[in-house]
């Protein structure tokens, strides 16, 4: 971090503090999140919130798009969480303006992999509608290896990264069960193959909240047809269809080839987790297909 750097830095989280500060004393006046983008990391969650957001009846969140309440923020009050989203008067002053009640959320795409988010999803928000977004498992792991990299949250190759997975992460998830207040830098930020199964944390998820409020998109087919796939989310969250947003994928980083041969392995593992999505998706993952 450079000086220059440091006194923007410090002055951007004391007015987030503040911001959180005023939030918390307002809460009792602010929308309650009822669209929660989930997951998965490096999915295109990041393009789907700002394309949804741009329709006039969802409103973001105030201060960042990704909370992580229910991960790794669950220690700090509900007014905390609160702080985060519009005011009602806000919401109704949009209302008159468009006809149409708004609604508000926000991105944590670690909801859909750590083992507590769920539960406690069903028991904060019950009414909270989810969006998951799935990829190829294979060009996921590799894209969030490079993310984590960029970050210097890893130091290993990616081949490297997944040879160490297993025993990386084993113990982990056990962990942030027995002590809600357990963080794993592990389980956050290496688990590259786990992730990619995403029928298990489906599952998972399902059993907690309903699978009635869960709506799974294949983000290939998402960037291939985004019209289609938009209108159907929007319908999906209960909203009238509006004009489209210009869509547009952020968030990418550029990455070199994968050796073909760990390519192969890797689509080998998945291939009975990828079949398990059909069911979810109604036709075979994009990746698959």
């Amino acid at each position: 971090m450079t000086a220059e750097r440091t006194p923007r830095i410090l002055a951007e989280r004391a007015a987030k503090s503040l911001s959180r500060d005023v939030g918390r004393l307002t809460s009792r006046w602010r929308m309650t999140p009822s669209l929660l983008i989930v997951g998965a990391q490096r999915c295109g969650t990041t393009s789907m919130y700002k394309d949804l957001t741009q329709h006039p009846a969802i409103l973001p969140a105030v201060m960042q798009k990704g909370v992580h309440y229910f991960d790794v923020q669950y220690d700090n009050s509900r007014s905390w969480y609160q702080a985060h989203f519009p005011l009602r008067r806000t919401a109704a002053k949009v209302e008159k303006l468009i006809g149409v009640a708004p609604i508000t959320g926000e991105s944590s795409p670690y909801y859909l992999y750590h083992p507590l988010s769920a539960g406690r999803i069903a028991a904060d928000l019950p009414q909270a509608r989810l969006l998951v977004l799935v990829r190829d498992p294979v060009e996921r792991a590799y894209s969030a290896h490079t993310h984590e990299t960029a970050r210097k949250y890893e130091t290993e190759s990616f081949e490297r990264a997944i040879e160490l997975e297993a025993d990386r992460i084993a113990g982990e998830e056990e962990k942030l069960i027995a002590d809600p207040n357990y963080e794993s830098f592990e389980h956050q930020h290496h688990s590259y193959v786990a992730r990619g199964r995403y029928a298990e944390q489906l599952e998972r998820l399902a059993a907690a909240v309903g699978r009635e409020k869960i709506h799974v998109v294949d983000s290939g087919r998402f960037f291939a047809e985004p019209e289609t796939v938009y209108d159907g989310i929007i319908d999906f969250f209960g909203l009238p269809a509006w004009r489209r947003p210009e869509f547009k994928q952020h968030n990418a980083r550029p990455r070199t080839d994968m050796a073909p041969s760990l390519r192969a392995k890797l689509e080998e593992y998945f291939e009975p987790w990828d079949e398990k999505l059909t069911d979810w998706l109604g036709r075979p993952p994009s990746w698959r297909s």
